[in-house]
């Protein structure tokens, strides 16, 4: 079972949830290069100017780690790093989690993504100028938890420690991407874990992707974030495990 951060975070954001399947997987979790305790001067910037060279990453993790089919466990911009996985190496996976997915995050004539053009584009432009300031805003606004202000001052936190140009730099990819053409292609049975209140990947995300991807289950959590595997950790493990049981039998 494998497991991969979102955007300004790193592994140790899966210590509420990883634990309780070691007993039953071999777990692996990582940083994504130039995140965490990564070699940061392994970010190659044409490499990872698309989610393809972290998809790459994955798969390479996957070669050397695994003996067989894994279930992979992404949140955020990873589930989209995952999807791209399964598509080029379908055959290396039996499951896909999607925890807070969003193959588009720019409204485009139907499809809501939760955001406009000039939305997205403010957003990089102070993130640009003030990137310790933008992270102490948006950090918060995105883990949500209004009962858990540790958990906002956590990712806060893990923001600010990021390297500033390779977060930009990442930021760009992440919340410029559109893999919406990508969606139908992966075929590995996928579960959508989405919160009832979640700014960066609206209900009606999770509804698209529903009706997109060939294989699919969504799971709606009653929580406010971004971050459910942090923030509503046991009952994302409840629609994880019914997810696996029906999965993978």
């Amino acid at each position: 079972m494998v497991f991969a951060h979102g955007f300004g975070c790193d592994q140790t954001m899966w210590r509420f949830l990883a634990p309780g399947y070691q007993d039953r997987y071999r777990t692996i979790l990582y940083d994504l290069v130039g995140s965490g305790k990564s070699d940061l001067a392994a970010y190659d910037r044409a490499r990872y100017a698309t989610l393809h060279g972290h998809a790459a990453d994955l798969l390479e993790i996957i070669d050397q780690h695994a003996d067989g089919p894994v279930v992979f466990v992404g949140h955020s911009v990873s589930t989209m790093i995952g999807m791209l996985a399964t598509i080029e190496a379908p055959e290396r996976f039996a499951a896909q989690v999607m925890v807070g997915p969003s193959p588009c995050y720019i409204d485009d004539g139907d499809y809501v993504g939760g955001f406009s053009a000039a939305d997205i584009e403010e957003l990089l432009t102070t993130m640009d100028a003030n990137y310790l300031g933008w992270s102490t805003t948006l950090a918060p606004a995105i883990m949500g938890a209004p009962d858990r202000p540790e958990l906002r001052d956590e990712l806060t936190a893990s923001f600010c420690r990021t390297d500033p140009a390779i977060a930009r730099h990442f930021a760009r990819v992440t919340f410029l991407s559109d893999h919406r053409a990508d969606v139908p292609l992966s075929t590995v049975p996928a579960l959508i874990l989405q919160c009832s209140d979640d700014m960066v990947a609206p209900l009606s995300v999770g509804a698209y992707l529903h009706r997109t991807l060939p294989v699919s289950t969504l799971n709606i959590i009653d929580n406010v974030g971004h971050c459910p595997h942090m923030s509503a950790p046991a009952a994302s493990a409840r629609a994880i495990d019914d997810f696996l049981a029906r999965t993978l039998g």
